[in-house]
């Protein structure tokens, strides 16, 4: 069994407001989770209107079919128009 795990930072360039930021990384948290099949959610920086770190979790038998989902994961929310990706990490476990 392998479990891949990407963590991704983004900015919201021009957010103000909580609200703002909520309901944009739901939206985008369920079009992961939707398209990609995996588990995720908002991990860090709660409280910062800006800045979101978003967490995705992959399980699977086979580690670059693990490394392929995560990657296209970050280029899915690197393509998202409203965010900026800043940082990501990935781990096999």
């Amino acid at each position: 069994m392998v479990i891949g795990s990407l963590r991704i930072l983004v900015e919201i360039p021009g957010n103000d407001n909580l609200k703002g930021k909520r309901r944009l990384i739901k939206g985008l948290i369920e079009r992961i989770r939707k398209r990609f099949n995996v588990s995720v959610s908002e991990i860090d920086n709660l409280d910062k209107h800006q800045l979101a770190t978003i967490g995705v979790a992959y399980v699977t038998n086979d580690s670059a079919m693990a490394s392929r989902v995560l990657g296209q994961i970050v280029e899915f929310v690197d393509s998202h128009g409203e965010l900026v990706l800043l940082d990501y990490m990935i781990e096999m476990l």
